[in-house]
This record gives structure tokens, sequence and C-alpha cells, in this order.
């Protein structure tokens, strides 16, 4: 009718998050997984490889990045660059086709580092000098590799997912559920508190859950030695060693973490878990170091568009969306310099002063530890915090030495703060699930993350082991497929669910009703009615036996079966069943409610096309006025009521109105 749908909310979350949702999905092409947050591009014209030196070249690369990719000529490498997502690129060129190469992509932003490499230094070093972005002139791969360790190791520093929320949205956050409040929310946020709650739940074998990312790992180009040493060596070592030890772990993990691989983090949760509970006990054991506040160090660039979203965020919080990595020593924890700065012109540093208040925080939701006796590094002063670290974001200035450097005064808090408990909390409402990946997976949905939600249900189908695990994962699945138009996959994965349901349960049980009111859905965006109709009947007549007759679910059923008795022209039932629909809400929402809003246009599409515009034009007007109220200023659903007001105006030759 008015293209907003009254689906079943029994199946799907009703979290209001959907602004982003088509936007953020990218159906038509399949993601190319990366485990880590860089690549290497090596461009030459001569590249044999099927030579032994080529491969050895390779082979040594790979040891510091899995994904090298080979391109022949400029022209290639600049198509390849230009294709590129959110990942950063070590270009190693040739010295003859790197003059002209440079000149067309020293200015992209996600070039981090530039090679020479050549057969003659001295003929390409003077013209390579002009360059800030070349980082040198190589006769051999091994002092590029050596060069490649310390700028991805930068790279990852600097690629920490972060979430911003700002102070008006903690505070509308924490507000009743009648209220406009967890739609601005980053997803990221959302998904980032979710996943925590999941790493708690795990309680997998170990060494299963290291054979499987074991397994993952040999399909992603990942270096087989380091692989082996993991593998041979995991149980020798503690987990805060292999997190910090400079190999595919923690690339892998930020990366899983930043970009929502879903099957990378499925594979990796044993792990997160165990890095946690060490942080955990540690913590403990050091607790007498830890009775007074104290202040921690990170130094790291941020992108313009990021510093931009901390500005706003001011007074907010920030979230550090991986396990975080502090130091006691201000200068060792600056990693920047006017000279890195230079080459990177589209980035901003900045100097995280964290303000560290053990009394303010619970050490079982937020651990941190000295890491220095288990770490790679000891020699880092080095205190890590878990995942999903918060704190509040106190003042951000500018540095007098530098324009491009700025601090930032941060406080550390959890819920245990009573604002952010609510925020959790809220969050935690509205995306219910029998786990935290199903939790994940329907969050996923709202926000239109359609690849991310697929890989993560078929992954959770894979290790599904009972029918009623399957019947949970169906749903989600059909509806993914419905969302992506792909119609008849999605019924089948509603029939699939249906079909198990109906192995054990009575013909009107409760729980059938959701699944053959989605089926209905499908039927109804396939166009065929008398389909949809069979089955949002059968839906309805189990809620009339089940739920009381004001409850909100009979009110979505009346309201499909007025959507298809409206797209099968018949008007008359269309208003009846929308009237009942309307009935229900008006007694069971607050007068502001946004769903309020949706049915009082519904009826005015119909009236409208009843040609009585009259009543059509106040229904509409009723739709508005909730809409202005409950939606910001430019939510895409403020179109569907000014859309039918112009229509309506047309109808009755107000021009002046309808323009």
């Amino acid at each position: 009718m008015s293209g907003q749908k009254s689906k079943s909310t029994v199946p799907k979350s009703t979290v209001s998050v959907t602004t982003s949702r088509t936007s953020t999905s990218n159906a038509t092409q399949p993601r190319r997984r990366m485990v880590q947050n860089y690549l290497v591009i090596w461009v030459d014209g001569n590249i044999d490889e099927n030579s032994e030196d080529c491969r050895n070249t390779l082979e040594q690369l790979r040891t510091v990045v899995t994904e090298v990719s080979i391109c022949t000529t400029p022209a290639q490498c600049i198509q390849f660059l230009n294709e590129i997502i959110d990942e950063k690129a070590f270009v190693i060129s040739s010295g003859a086709l790197g003059q002209s190469l440079v000149n067309d992509i020293h200015r992209m932003s996600k070039v981090d580092a530039i090679y020479i490499f050549c057969g003659n230094k001295a003929r390409h070093e003077p013209w390579a000098k002009e360059w800030s972005n070349i980082r040198g002139v190589f006769t051999s791969i091994k002092p590029i590799c050596e060069s490649l360790k310390k700028v991805a190791h930068e790279c990852d520093h600097d690629s920490i997912p972060m979430s911003f929320v700002p102070k008006q949205i903690v505070a509308e956050g924490t507000a009743g559920p009648d209220q406009k409040n967890l739609d601005q929310l980053p997803p990221s946020y959302m998904y980032s508190v979710i996943f925590k709650d999941i790493i708690l739940e795990i309680d997998d074998d170990d060494e299963k859950s290291m054979n499987t990312l074991v397994k993952f790992c040999e399909k992603q180009n990942i270096s087989e030695t380091q692989i082996n040493k993991f593998k041979l060596e995991y149980h020798d070592r503690s987990p805060v060693y292999w997190y910090t030890k400079p190999m595919f772990l923690y690339a892998m993990l930020n990366r899983g973490l930043r970009s929502l691989d879903m099957e990378a983090m499925c594979k990796l949760g044993f792990f997160i878990r165990s890095l946690h509970l060490q942080l955990e006990q540690l913590h403990q054991e050091q607790s007498a170091s830890f009775k007074k506040s104290f202040t921690v160090y990170r130094g790291q660039g941020l992108s313009k568009e990021d510093f931009q979203n901390l500005n706003d965020s001011k007074g907010g919080l920030l979230s550090f969306n991986n396990f975080l990595s502090t130091s006691t020593d201000r200068q060792l924890a600056t990693i920047f310099t006017p000279e890195a700065l230079e080459r990177n012109p589209d980035t901003v540093g900045v100097m995280f002063i964290m303000a560290i208040d053990p009394s303010k925080i619970s050490t079982s939701i937020t651990p941190f530890a000295m890491i220095e006796t288990h770490s790679a590094f000891p020699q880092e002063q080095e205190i890590l915090f878990t995942m999903h670290t918060v704190f509040r974001i106190v003042e951000i200035t500018q540095t007098p030495s530098n324009s491009r450097i700025w601090e930032v005064q941060l406080n550390i808090t959890d819920e245990s703060d009573p604002q952010l408990a609510g925020l959790t909390k809220r969050i935690k409402e509205e995306v219910r699930g029998p786990t935290g990946w199903h939790r994940m997976g329907k969050l996923m949905l709202e926000v239109g993350h359609f690849d991310q939600a697929e890989e993560l249900y078929n992954e959770l189908l894979q290790g599904a082991s009972t029918d009623s695990d399957r019947t949970h994962i169906y749903p989600q699945l059909g509806w993914l497929k419905d969302d992506q138009g792909k119609y008849p996959e999605a019924a089948k994965f509603y029939e699939k669910s249906l079909e198990i349901k109906r192995k054990t349960l009575p013909e009107d049980d409760a729980s059938l009703a959701p699944t053959y009111s989605n089926i209905g859905e499908v039927y109804h965006n396939m166009g065929e009615y008398s389909k949809a109709l069979e089955y949002y009947e059968k839906s309805l007549k189990i809620y009339q036996i089940s739920l009381p007759p004001t409850h909100p679910w009979l009110a979505t059923s009346y309201s499909n079966i007025g959507r298809v008795y409206y797209n099968m022209g018949e008007y008359s039932k269309a208003l009846e069943y929308q009237e009942k629909s309307l009935k229900i809400k008006e007694i069971s929402l607050p007068p502001t409610h946004p769903n309020l809003a949706t049915s009082y246009n519904n009826i005015g599409v119909v009236y409208n096309n009843m040609g009585e515009y009259s009543k059509a034009l106040e229904y509409y007007e009723k739709s508005l006025k909730i809409f202005d109220i409950s939606l910001p200023k430019n939510h895409p659903d403020l179109a569907y009521p000014y859309n039918w007001l112009g229509r309506i105006n047309r109808n009755m030759k107000d021009y002046s109105k309808a323009l």
C-alpha cells in the first residue's frame, strides 16, 4: 500500500535502525575475504609467476601479508586500487614502471606505502627521493619484508575498530520504549555489545575449536610456517603471548571485528574468550597495583572522517571494539612522527590520554592487566584492556607544536554507570534471540548487513545439531532472502522451518503463526495474492485463539490481510481489516507511536483509491503529524505521507497544496 510493510514481528526484531538497510548491503557482488586490513600489490611488467625466483619472492611476502596481488601494468594496479573499499595497500613497483605509476597513485589515501624493487638502485633513487610515501629503493625482497612488518603493524594499530556515540544519543537511548531512541545509535556499537555477550557465553572445546581455526587459516593464504607454529605450540604459550606476537592472529581478529567477517569471528571465538579470561585472572593477581586511579596512553592515526566523528561525540562515548593496547609510558605510546603525518595527508595524529579509575568499573565486565611478563614484546610497559572497553570523551585539544596532532582526554566507564547500563539494557531488549549469535544475526538483518548475516547463519546452520536449532535459523535466512528479493529461496527456508515444527506441534500451536505469516509475506511479494491470503488467514486464526484481542500481533495480522485485499482491488475488505488493525493499535500503543502513523497512512491510501478524498486527507494528516513528532527530519518514512498528501491534493484539484 504505502510501501511500509506490516510483517510479523515475532521472528523479526523491531529495533528501529533500518535507515541504512539498502545502502549497506551488497547483494550483487560476493565479498572478497580478507584476513588482514591491508594487502600488497606487486607491479612489474616482467613477472613470470612460474619462475622459482617469483615463487620465492611471493613466499617471503606472504609471511608478512597474506594477500599479494600481481599486476603487470600500471593500469591494472590503478583499477585494482579503485576497487579496494576499506583496506590499505602497500605497492611494490619495478623501477621501469614506478616513475609513472607513483605519479598516478601517490595521492590515493588507500596507498599506505610504496616500494621500488629494481636491479639498479643508483638509477632510481634520485627520482624516488622526491616522493614522501616511497619507503625506499631496494634490490632484494628481504629488506622490503622487514619494512612491511613495521608498516603492517602500524596499519593494524591505527585500524582498531571504534564506535562513536554522541552525548545526545546516549541520553535518548536510555529513554522509555515509546521514545525514538535507538535508531541513531551506530550499528557497530550495538554489534560490539552483543559480540561481547557472545564471547562470555562460549563454552567450546578448545582443542576442537583450534583445529577448526587451523583448517580455516589453511584456506586463507596464511603462511604454512605460521600455521604450523601456532598448531604445535598453542598450548605452550598464553593467549596474551599469541595476541601480541606478530603473526596472523592479531591481524585476523582486528580485521574480523572491523569488517564483521562472521566466519572468521566464529572461528576465533574460543581464542577471544581465552584472552578475556586471562586478563580477568591477571587483573585479580595484580589487584594490589590497581587500587588507585592512574593514566595510560595510546597514540594512533585516525582518518579525517573518524576524527570528525570523535569531535561530534564530545561528551558522549567512545568504544574500542577490539582488545585495547595502551602504555603507561607516554613516549612509548607516541607512534606518529611529523614524517609519518607528511606521508599520510588524510591522517590526523591523536594521543588518547585515558584516566582509569578502577572503582568506577567492574573487573568482570572490563578486565585489564599489565602483560609485560606474558607479552611477545615485554619491553613496552603495556596494559591490555578487554574488547569493548568504553570511555567518556571529556576533552579534545590541539597540540601547540603540531596542528595535526590532538590530545583526547578519556575517562573509563562501563555498565556500572547507570546511564551506560540503561543503554546496554535497551540494546539487549530490542534484539532478542536464544543465543548471542542469533541476536547478532537479527541485528545484522535489521541494519541491512545481509552478506554478513547470511555468512553467520550459514555458519550456525553447519553447526546446528538438532531440529530445534535449525528452526531458529531457517526463518532468519528466509527473512534475509525476502529482503534481498529472492522470494522462492525465502519461501523454501520458511517452509523448512514449518515442516520441522509441524512434526511435533498441534496445528493450532501459537509458534506456527509467525511462520505462516512470513510465508504469506513472501507470496504477497511475489504477487501470488490468493496464496498470501491463505497463509495470512492461517496465522490470524491461530493468533485469535492464542492471544488476547488487543495484542499487537493481531493488529499486524489484520493489516497484512488488508494489504492483500488492497492489492487485489477489494478496497472495502481492505478498509475493514486496516480499521481492525488500527483499533488495536489505538488501544495498545502510545498516541505518537510510528506504527500508529503507518496504520493511518494505510487507511488513507484505501480511501484515496475508493475516491473518498476528504477522508483520505484526514488520515494522511494524522499520519504525518505523528511521523513529524516521532521520526528524525531526514527519515525516509516521512516521504510516504508527504507523497500521498500531494496525490490527494491533486485529486481534489488543490494544486497549490500539492506543490
